[in-house]
């Protein structure tokens, strides 16, 4: 049974973790090594969540992310007791960006369930038998997994009238000023009978051939070229001026559904046929299959795989869905995805290169990082360049060296990583290779805390780490000055015009001019970027501080909790550990860094450089729910966190754990040990309408 119980981490003493659970009047304690994996799990998911979902620059492989939710949902499925709200489990993915208008989606955009083999889809096939109780061959529509950006298109009587990203599933992004440029998709359906609703979800991507062509006009420009073409894709969707992405050769296929009125689908292969008759591009029908059973999904496989070079665009694998939504409907879902699809991803592509050189690159916590400077090969049709190696121990482990012969690949056909050293064609006079015990740029001799692998520059007017620190300062989800980027940091910080967060706000128009290509307007939009940001969210402000540890999820719930500056400054360990998502290691790094005097005195001199942190007291809406206590469990229609919301705005309290003391349980689908402790003590359960009936009371 799935539960989302409220958490107390305890730090009892250095590198001892706890988990304290409610256990009658008492706390209890469970497995601290457990426990504490558990708490790192959730952190690095959200981390990986945001950078792949939210700002399209994923930092691990898929099958390394895949390893890692496996890994937390394995701890929750064995200690039910100990799920928090936070886990990625009770959401469908990551957080929308700020800069388009977000809208709810009527009905959720979940992500499939990957594997990576044939085996994986034959599994995939039991499993779908053993919820059905039937041993009957299932008929599956298969179809190549697009690797694009996710997009939702809406129709209204034939019209199109919006168009939302996926966001976190929930929660999407409104790109239609940007959508409506692709000619590809069109603006009405070709029926004289549309139903009153359709919502049409696909894939945004660029071919090949145009991903080629718009790099080498980027690099004729003095741009820096994409990466791959998702990345070209989901980049102009989300630039805000529409001239862009009408410049750009961008492409839709449509592939599932969202809501719709006014009309009936029976089946995934009807659908698709549907979509092509309205117009609206799907992916050629011959390459797409309809199986009669799993055995036709594997070989659908295979054959897609031989076929994937050939093919017009980019893909990481096939997708497997049942064809009948009947049998769809009584699969259901599990977690964030649906029981009735799979999508098996194919291994990545690799190729032969050579390492010229290991560099070291710091970064804004001072971390050393060595890179592989290679030779240029193409892997996948994207040029590799570099591999991050991680850290010694990662070097020792593959044994790479300067000028070895390696096998590279784009792990998760993204990242470029080393997979292996021909150390057959290694040099006899070749040495191994020890990351230098100085920083490369400051030459502070690094430090390494005890517990961890990585190497650190203690240095705290290091060049590169300021530098580090300020473009994560000024990054869009930090304090978000969109016209400082990477190079203009770079020049200020080597031209000495600043040397801290609050120099920024003291930059002058004569003193960007004399920097090199900067003109009277762009040194213009430059200032008044900067000036733009001048009134940050609580949230924003604690995330660009670059408190290790605290990420954007964790700022959220200290802006939340604290609603004021002067109060999250003023904070104490013990009010920190009691916060539902802020664990004893993130809780000791924020008191370490609000301690610091130069902390507090750089913050004052943010503020007197005319930045106004907005508070985020709670809104007031009534006092319908004034001295009740709610425990929420299971899923309701809405984010939970909204849910929480609406509540507290109604002067309610939120509890993660049911007591005598409980006003009300709302309970949704798949709710757990939380409902069974409500009915036992006699606590009210309202279902999610009774609860819409008791707030409108």
């Amino acid at each position: 049974m799935r539960i989302a119980l409220l958490v107390y981490f305890s730090f009892i003493s250095k590198g001892d973790w706890s988990l304290m659970v409610p256990d009658g009047k008492h706390m209890k304690k469970v497995q601290p090594n457990l426990t504490k994996r558990y708490a790192e799990l959730i952190e690095e998911i959200q981390v990986h969540d945001t950078n792949y979902h939210v700002l399209d620059r994923p930092t691990i492989p898929d099958r390394e992310y895949d390893k890692l939710y496996a890994e937390l949902k394995n701890i929750e499925e064995a200690h039910p007791e100990i799920i928090s709200e936070l886990s990625p489990t009770q959401r469908v993915g990551a957080q929308a960006l700020d800069k388009f208008k977000k809208v709810a989606h009527r009905k959720p955009m979940l992500s499939l369930q990957n594997s990576y083999s044939e085996e994986d889809i034959l599994a995939f096939d039991k499993r779908v038998k053993k919820v059905l109780a039937s041993e009957k061959d299932i008929e599956y529509f298969c179809e190549p997994k697009l690797d694009g950006l996710a997009i939702e298109l809406i129709y209204e009587n034939g019209t199109l009238v919006g168009a939302l990203t996926r966001g976190d599933g929930t929660t999407g992004e409104d790109v239609f000023s940007n959508i409506k440029t692709i000619k590809s998709i069109p603006m009405k359906l070709k029926t004289s009978t549309p139903p009153k609703l359709v919502e049409i979800r696909g894939e945004v991507l660029m071919q090949k051939k145009d991903f080629l062509k718009l790099n080498e006009e980027q690099q004729e420009e003095g741009e820096v070229p994409f990466a791959n073409p998702r990345n070209a894709a989901a980049g102009t969707i989300r630039q805000l001026d529409p001239k862009i992405a009408a410049a750009r050769p961008l492409r839709f296929y449509g592939y599932s559904l969202g809501a719709f009125e006014g009309i009936q689908f029976k089946s995934q292969d009807s659908t698709q046929k549907q979509f092509r008759d309205w117009g609206v591009p799907t992916v050629a029908e011959e390459i797409i299959s309809l199986v009669d059973k799993a055995d036709g999904a594997v070989d659908y496989y295979n054959k897609i795989k031989k076929l994937r070079k050939a093919l017009p665009f980019e893909i990481d694998g096939i997708v497997v869905k049942v064809n009948d939504y009947k049998l769809q409907d009584e699969l259901g879902f599990i977690s964030r995805s649906p029981r009735w699809a799979n999508a098996a991803k194919f291994e990545p592509d690799q190729a032969e290169t050579q390492i010229e050189k290991i560099v070291v690159q710091v970064g804004r916590t001072g971390a050393l990082t060595p890179v592989a400077i290679m030779k240029p090969v193409v892997v996948g049709g994207v040029t590799i360049t570099n591999a991050t190696l991680h850290n010694q121990d990662e070097i020792d482990r593959k044994d790479v060296r300067e000028q070895d012969f390696v096998i590279v690949h784009r792990a998760g056909d993204v990242i470029p990583e080393i997979v292996e050293v021909l150390k057959d064609k290694r040099e006899k006079k070749s040495k191994a290779y020890y990351i230098p015990k100085e920083c490369p740029v400051c030459g502070s001799e690094a430090t390494k805390v005890e517990g961890e692998v990585v190497l650190r520059c203690p240095n705290p007017l290091c060049d590169a780490k300021l530098k580090e620190s300020l473009k994560h300062f000024v990054s869009k989800r930090a304090m978000n000055i969109e016209k400082v980027g990477d190079k203009l940091i770079d020049s200020f910080v080597d031209n000495k015009l600043i040397g801290s967060y609050s120099d920024l706000y003291k930059i002058k128009i004569d003193q960007v001019l004399v920097l090199e290509r900067q003109g009277e307007k762009s040194a213009q939009n430059i200032i008044e970027s900067i000036d733009s940001s001048r009134k940050p969210s609580l949230s924003r402000f604690i995330y660009a501080l670059g408190i290790r540890f605290v990420g954007e999820q964790t700022a959220k719930i200290l802006a939340h909790h604290f609603g004021l500056l002067d109060k999250f400054l003023k904070t104490n360990l013990e009010e920190l550990v009691e916060i539902d998502g802020v664990g004893p290691k993130v809780a000791q790094s924020i008191i370490d860094a609000i301690s610091q005097d130069s902390f507090k005195k750089e913050i004052q001199k943010i503020i007197k450089n005319g930045v106004d942190i907005q508070g985020e007291e709670k809104k007031i809406s009534s006092e319908r729910f004034k001295g009740l206590t709610f425990v929420i469990t299971g899923t309701l229609p809405m984010d939970r966190d909204e849910v929480k919301k609406i509540i507290e705005s109604h002067l309610g309290k939120t509890s993660g754990s049911v007591s005598k003391k409980t006003s009300y349980v709302l309970a949704g689908e798949a709710a757990g040990t939380k409902l069974d402790k409500a009915q036992e003590l006699g606590v009210k359960v309202l279902s999610w309408e009774e609860f819409q009936s008791l707030l409108a009371e």
